[in-house]
């Protein structure tokens, strides 16, 4: 074996001998199990090899699995010093490990592949630009595993890679700028990133051939606050149309402080359309403040109901002559923001907005967007979502005096009320609640304390609405933090009889 390695290390080029390092190095596997590596043959002896990198970097990865079955994990530090020789050459050769999944007798928990990706990862500073790219070219779920992380902890890098990119003419490259520009776009922390996104993104949109990655563009265009005004409209009409899955109700979303009609109108339209995913409108409506929506400005109320069609909008009836003649003081001015808000939400069917917290006025605001929406949606699953967001977004508020946290409590016992009574008319709806009510119950703290205490008070209404599995969920959850229901529930107040008919 001496003899064989002496003759291997003066040739000039090894390549003709590939079969016999190969073996060789399948050799040094099997016995560094029982009696580790040789020292003949040590990472020393690979990395003299007259090799060219593919090569080497091939015979590596068969060798790193024996590292730490004897000796010092010498292999694995041979690869990390042929990274750093020639990053350009070794990342793309490193990647090529992704679909090794040997263990790491010396890293129990690793494996080749991920060995790869934690040399890349650690050995980028300087050559961040070309791992990118060396990621992006192999497509392998671990390389977009590694981009993924690369987007939240160097940002940067991945910016200026969306950028080339962008205007590169292979079509996977601008779909990669698309999806990568996206991932990046929440950490570009600095001007410089955020521009080189902007810039990618409207060359993306500006290509007629590059139609299906408009709404992705539009998404990274409608994000940046600097963009948004000049992208926001044409975002709105895609959504609306549901032409582009990556322009969805969150992305677009993020423009509904400041651009709120054509995001509202976009939401109607799409809940308003036959077999609309209304789950994903009314998440973001919920999370939403609504200052913005319901803002008692007459700027805002021409934004937010003035865009409303012609066709759906003379199908609703007229509003009260109460809410005409809004004044400046601050009853008309609150009355005025009822209007605006009713004016906007009323189309959008936008339930998840009773579910925020805030002040008394705001409650009954809500409460009245809360029936109209009850008088017109029948469907389980936005009936369901508009359930969960009333209990998740509910305000104890701890702080607050005993008899406005029992003003809380009344008003969320009164909404999950209507909800489900709603909710368990349609078919299976009796079922759904029951499940939603248990699993509510299970993972939001204080709910089954509170469910509790409504059956308790008045088990002929809630008998109808929980079933006995939901119960015994109930009652175990509650059990285990105490029977009581949090403080501020009322005890002889009840719901009236017009909420359950």
């Amino acid at each position: 074996m001496r003899l064989l390695g002496e003759t291997l290390l003066r040739l000039p080029d090894c390549t003709p001998y590939l079969g016999v390092l190969r073996v060789l190095a399948g050799w040094i596997v099997e016995r560094a199990r029982e009696r580790g590596v040789p020292q003949d043959f040590g990472p020393w002896f690979w990395a003299a090899l007259a090799l060219p990198a593919e090569e080497r970097a091939d015979l590596l990865r068969r060798l790193v699995v024996a590292d730490g079955t004897g000796g010092d994990d010498r292999f694995l530090a041979a690869a990390g010093e042929f990274l750093g020789a020639d990053a350009r050459t070794a990342q793309p050769l490193l990647c090529a490990w992704f679909g090794d999944d040997r263990r790491l007798p010396a890293l129990p928990a690793a494996t080749v592949a991920t060995a790869a990706q934690a040399l890349l990862y650690t050995h980028r500073e300087g050559h961040a630009d070309t791992l990118v790219d060396a990621l992006v070219a192999d497509g392998h779920e671990r390389a977009d595993e590694l981009l993924s992380t690369l987007a939240e902890e160097d940002p940067g890098a991945v910016c200026r890679g969306v950028a080339r990119w962008a205007v590169d003419p292979r079509p996977a490259r601008r779909v990669a700028a698309v999806a990568y520009g996206l991932r990046a776009a929440p950490y570009a922390a600095s001007e410089a990133d955020r521009e080189l996104l902007r810039v990618a993104a409207a060359t993306l949109l500006s290509r007629t051939a590059d139609a299906a990655l408009h709404g992705g563009a539009l998404a990274l265009l409608v994000r940046d606050p600097v963009s948004r005004g000049r992208y926001v409209e044409q975002a709105a009409v895609r959504f609306a149309a549901a032409q582009d899955p990556q322009l969805t109700a969150a992305a677009l979303g993020v423009a509904l402080a400041s651009h709120p009609g054509p995001v509202l109108d976009a939401y109607r339209c799409r809940l308003a359309a036959p077999g609309s995913h209304a789950g994903d409108v009314l998440r973001v409506l919920a999370e939403e403040a609504a200052p913005a929506v319901a803002a008692p400005r007459r700027s805002s109320r021409r934004r937010c109901s003035g865009r409303a069609p012609t066709r759906r909008a003379t199908s609703r009836r007229t509003p009260n002559a109460a809410w005409r003649g809004a004044g400046p003081t601050r009853r008309s001015a609150r009355w005025s923001a009822r209007r605006s808000a009713r004016a906007a939400l009323r189309p959008c069917r936008a339930g998840a907005l009773v579910a925020a917290p805030g002040d008394a006025p705001g409650a009954a605001l809500r409460g009245e967007l809360l029936a109209e929406l009850l008088r017109e949606e029948t469907h389980p699953d936005v009936l369901e979502a508009l359930l969960v967001a009333l209990v998740v977004r509910h305000d104890t508020r701890p702080g607050a005096a005993p008899e406005e946290r029992a003003g809380h409590a009344a008003r969320l016992r009164s909404a999950v009320l209507r909800v489900g009574t709603v909710l368990a008319r349609g078919p299976e709806g009796g079922r759904r609640l029951d499940r939603r009510l248990a699993e509510l119950a299970r993972t939001v703290p204080g709910f089954a304390a509170y469910a509790l205490a409504w059956y308790d008070e008045d088990p002929g209404v809630w008998r109808a609405l929980v079933g006995s599995g939901g119960l015994r969920t109930i009652e175990d959850v509650a059990a285990s933090g105490g029977r009581t229901a949090p403080a501020g529930t009322p005890d002889a107040e009840r719901v009236p009889s017009a909420w359950h008919s």
